[in-house]
């Protein structure tokens, strides 16, 4: 029996949080590098020695690294909604799935790995109202210890807080889904018919990571190329090659790398390409920056004729069909 003193517990509800990658609070110096700080200083992400490491990013990389990011940034951020395209994205995907799935025991949010909003703030929220189990559904198709894992880590950290957790899945990761490569397809044949031109190349980019954590056992690069596979499968009429974008630093990362590959195209006949990047489930500043922006003049530069950027699938309506379908195999209560 409770009695009248029994503190009131919100309970029955389950919560769907989706996370993506995260994103500075503004394109100021101090907002990127706090930014940047959090993001390489997970060990997921760098994995040196974190001493060695800490002494590197703090006098060297945070002092030079926030002002290039930043001029990034302004580049592709929404002035009117004074905010980056993924976090615009994101918040707009977590909306649209709560109306496509309408009903009233679920709860859906959305977060950040780094920056605003924390996991650890949503988490909370979750649990204040109501939530007696969570879905982690983070935004990564291709799974890779520096991205889905890492959502894991700081979920698993927030929940050691909790004296009263809730129940908790995971969803690890989505890349030869049939309704995601649907939607891929779908996003190439809408680019080419909008376009008055044809493409000699479609360029598959993905997101790059250092190949010892490949050499380690992350099967990040396999995920990739099944992806590419299964869309080549059902879009044959344009060539494609897959390559990887986005590296740090001096080690080798997963090859072929884009810049590179954008450099050597007009080289060899080349002149006209799109560009799809399947690992991004929003346009962000590796997208719209890196890619349409930098990734394109190199390759006129160097010789290339035309040049475009597929969207990602963002908030398109079939890019909720298939968080829907993926959210509801995870439903205890269907």
């Amino acid at each position: 029996m409770i009695t009248k003193d029994h503190p009131k517990v919100k309970y029955g509800k389950t919560g769907i949080l989706i996370v993506n990658l995260g994103t500075p609070d503004s394109t100021s110096w101090w907002d990127v590098r706090k930014y940047l700080k959090e993001f390489l200083s997970d060990r997921r992400v760098i994995e040196v020695n974190p001493i060695i490491w800490q002494i590197i990013l703090n006098l060297f990389i945070l002092t030079l690294r926030p002002s290039k990011s930043a001029h990034a940034y302004k580049k592709i951020w929404l002035k009117d909604q004074n905010e980056s395209p993924l976090l615009y994205y994101t918040r707009s995907q977590s909306n649209k799935l709560k109306e496509k799935i309408a009903n009233k025991n679920l709860i859906i949010d959305f977060a950040m790995r780094y920056g605003n909003p924390s996991i650890r703030s949503k988490l909370n929220l979750l649990k204040d109202q109501g939530c007696e189990h969570i879905i982690i559904f983070p935004l990564y198709p291709q799974y890779a210890a520096a991205t889905t894992a890492t959502v894991c880590d700081e979920v698993y950290r927030c929940l050691m807080k909790m004296r009263w957790q809730p129940s908790l899945q995971i969803i690890p990761h989505y890349e030869s889904e049939p309704l995601y490569i649907d939607a891929l397809v779908k996003s190439i044949k809408d680019k080419v018919a909008s376009i008055n031109w044809k493409p000699d190349l479609i360029m598959v980019s993905y997101h790059g990571i250092p190949k010892s954590y490949f050499d380690k056992g992350d099967p990040y690069q396999c995920y990739c190329q099944k992806t590419s596979r299964l869309i080549k499968e059902k879009y044959s009429e344009i060539e494609m090659c897959t390559t990887f974008q986005s590296r740090f630093g001096p080690r080798e990362w997963l090859k072929p790398y884009t810049d590179k590959t954008l450099e050597s195209l007009p080289k060899k006949g080349v002149e006209n390409i799109l560009v799809i990047c399947p690992g991004f489930a929003s346009d962000c500043v590796e997208t719209l920056e890196e890619i349409s922006i930098q990734g394109k003049e190199s390759f006129m530069n160097h010789g290339g004729k035309n040049f475009d950027l597929i969207p990602c699938l963002n908030d398109s309506s079939n890019h909720i069909q298939l968080f829907e379908e993926l959210v509801k195999r995870y439903l205890i209560n269907k």
